[in-house]
């Protein structure tokens, strides 16, 4: 009962007071209190319509227990006040206490009506307590609700939260007039039980009838043909969504930018970033993300340069990214200057923020610095224990890396794929046939783990360079499933070794047929036959990269200066110091000489003087880079090049001796492998 239906009552001017009262100030646990002993004065504590308002008001301030005691000192709650109850609880993420109060209600002899069902059932969707939902749904048609749109979509809700999506599709084809929330839920069902061509089918669907989807469920969407890797239908919504105008929303924007960094078009990518008029740290992150993982570092570096000039702060994953990018230039100082931006204990208390560091570390030559990071961590995942293993590998402390993993099982950390290609990679750089083959061997027998096509490559690469050629093709006839051009491609490094160029013959055959486009495959077979003295093959062969427009995969090498990036082409004379540099390439020639060095022309892949051989050789990308390290460092700072493809043998020789003769640690990272070298040594012990 209330006053209001008496106006006639001397208290109804009163109750109409507090009303008024409770609707401006009733905001706060302290108001709702005061207001509730007003209510006590005046005898109206068992008015149904202003104890609604006060609960209403207790729930909303969160204030669970107390609105709970209101209740029970009603003596006669109508539907209305356990409605209020039961939707209170769920907005306060109480959902147990929820369905107590259905149950409860349902003792007391009240029925639920249409306000009820929802909130009942989106408890227990929340809860995942289908078992409840579905003995709640014949009371719903009992009720003569089944074809109420709030009450139906709840259900559907809940169905498709359980993954019962035939039922959930069903409830959806049932709702005579289906809104929003309707197809908003049948699409996350969808998607969240990994059904995403369904998803976009229905996204679709929505969209023909012309009902307008809110940002949440373009954003589901969008990561469904992420998923799915349809860039056709990306296409297609980032269409509809330009002419809704949904191209200026943050959330939806940044899920663009995502999508098309998962499909490798980051220039899609940028357009949609360029054209976004607000931007958060989270879409920053998304495009410099997607420039780290798609082999476009330097992209990542300027873009977060510029995301500092705008002031945005940067959170843990664009730090990721940027180490990523950081990680593939070998630019150490970017690496270090951007993760002082974030707190260091972050790092040691976050295993992806301290993965990535260790990973920087470690591609950057800085092993020392990856290992105190890895030892300060607090928490230390799989991937940490990955990262630092293969990270002690590629840096020549093959032992270590071993080591490493003894401890790791001793501390009950179970190994995954990544551990052992990590472990195969440590055997094949020192060339420890017979260590490689017992991890390799010891993944299906001890740890019952199917070896991955990619622990078959390292396996032959190994088997390969140590000379083992016939073992390592055989090894690929016995793999459970068609060798890729990766595994084919070790197998092709072996004989370049060894110089068989028979089996190079046969195995570069089948790497055409599985990559035609791929001009390396021919440069391989080239050298090898240049180096075999059979110049008219080679020239043949390079007679057929012409016809077929294939061109040469030109080689490049970076340095990090000051926080810098200087990049070289072979031969390349347009950076400013062009004429230091070659000078001081021509000193280091001559020292070289005095030493008794040779060029080793054979490395050359045209069939030229060999005078115009040593002077190719002599003016390789990494020589040039290392020539700008010696004229621009300190003598006490190594001196870090990547490239990105392989050292040649000359060059590996060359750097060796220079680093002996300036007395400066020089480290190169080319697409294969570490080379540390210092006082005339290589890390790789030239086993490669």
């Amino acid at each position: 009962m209330t006053v209001f239906n008496n106006p006639a009552s001397p208290l109804f001017s009163k109750a109409l007071e507090i009303k008024k009262l409770i609707l401006q100030r009733c905001n706060t646990f302290t108001q709702v209190k005061q207001f509730q002993g007003r209510l006590f004065r005046l005898g109206l504590h068992q008015d149904s319509y202003l104890i609604n308002m006060i609960l209403r008001s207790s729930l909303e301030s969160g204030n669970t227990v107390h609105a709970r005691l209101i209740f029970e000192q009603t003596t006669e709650p109508n539907i209305f006040l356990w409605n209020t109850m039961i939707r209170g609880f769920v907005a306060n993420d109480c959902f147990c206490e929820a369905i107590r109060f259905y149950h409860l209600m349902r003792r007391e002899g009240l029925f639920p009506n249409n306000f009820t069902f929802p909130f009942v059932l989106k408890a227990c969707a929340r809860l995942s307590d289908v078992h409840l939902g579905v003995r709640i749904h014949p009371q719903v048609v009992k009720a003569g609700f089944e074809l109420d749109v709030f009450v139906k979509t709840s259900l559907l809700c809940l169905y498709a939260k359980c993954g019962f999506l035939e039922d959930a599709h069903r409830l959806f084809d049932e709702i005579p007039e289906r809104n929003v929330v309707s197809w908003t839920a049948i699409i996350s069902g969808f998607i969240e039980f990994g059904r995403f061509f369904e998803a976009i089918d229905m996204f679709m669907r929505l969209v023909n009838v012309e009902l307008k989807p809110d940002s949440f469920t373009l954003v589901r969407v969008l990561s469904a043909c992420s998923q799915l890797g349809d860039q056709e239908k990306g296409d297609k919504i980032r269409r509809y969504v330009e002419e809704m105008g949904m191209g200026r929303n943050v959330f939806v924007a940044t899920s663009l930018v995502d999508m098309y960094s998962k499909f490798g078009r980051m220039d899609k990518a940028r357009v949609v970033f360029d054209k976004m008029p607000e931007k958060d740290v989270v879409t920053w992150s998304a495009m410099i993300g997607g420039y780290a993982s798609n082999g476009l570092p330097k992209e990542a570096l300027e873009l977060f340069f510029q995301m500092r000039r705008e002031k945005v702060k940067p959170d843990c994953f664009t730090i990721v990214g940027v180490l990523s990018a950081c990680a593939r230039l070998g630019t150490l100082e970017v690496g270090d200057s951007a993760s002082s931006l974030i707190e260091k204990n972050d790092f040691l208390s976050n295993p992806i923020l301290g993965t990535a560091l260790i990973d920087m570390y470690a591609k950057c030559g800085s092993m020392f610095q990856a290992w105190e990071l890895f030892k300060g961590m607090k928490e230390r995942d799989l991937v940490v224990w990955n990262a630092v293993i293969s990270g002690l590998a590629m840096n020549g402390y093959v032992q270590d890396a071993l080591g490493l993993f003894g401890q790791m099982e001793k501390l009950g950390t179970p190994p995954d794929g990544n551990t052992f290609i990590g472990l195969l990679c440590a055997c094949t750089h020192a060339g420890l046939v017979t260590d490689g083959q017992r991890y390799f061997n010891g993944m299906s027998h001890t740890y019952s783990m199917k070896p991955r096509i990619e622990h078959y490559g390292c396996m032959v690469d190994l088997l390969g360079r140590a000379g083992l050629l016939d073992e390592a093709h055989q090894l690929i006839k016995d793999m459970p499933f068609e060798a890729n051009a990766i595994v084919w491609g070790a197998l092709l490094g072996g004989c370049r070794i060894h110089k068989n160029t028979q089996l190079a013959e046969y195995v570069l055959k089948r790497l055409i047929e599985l990559e035609p486009w791929n001009s390396g495959n021919y440069v391989l077979l080239s050298n090898i036959l240049s180096a075999s003295g059979r110049w008219d093959d080679a020239a043949n062969l390079r007679l057929v990269m012409n016809e077929q427009g294939l061109q040469k995969i030109p080689a490049f090498s970076w340095i990090e200066i000051d926080g810098f990036v200087h990049e070289f082409l072979v031969g390349d004379k347009s950076h400013p110091l062009s004429g230091k540099i070659y000078s001081k390439l021509d000193e280091l020639s001559k020292r070289l000489k005095e030493m008794g060095f040779v060029h080793a022309t054979e490395h050359v892949l045209f069939d030229i003087e060999e005078e115009e051989k040593e002077h190719s050789l002599g003016f390789h990308s990494e020589k040039l880079a290392v020539s700008l390290g010696l004229i621009c460092t300190k003598p006490s700072v190594p001196i870090r090049v990547v490239k990105n493809l392989r050292v040649c043998g000359d060059c590996h020789t060359a750097l060796k001796l220079i680093s002996k003769i300036t007395s400066r640690e020089i480290i190169v990272r080319d697409n294969n492998r570490f080379h540390c070298f210092k006082e005339g040594s290589c890390s790789c012990k030239d086993y490669w």
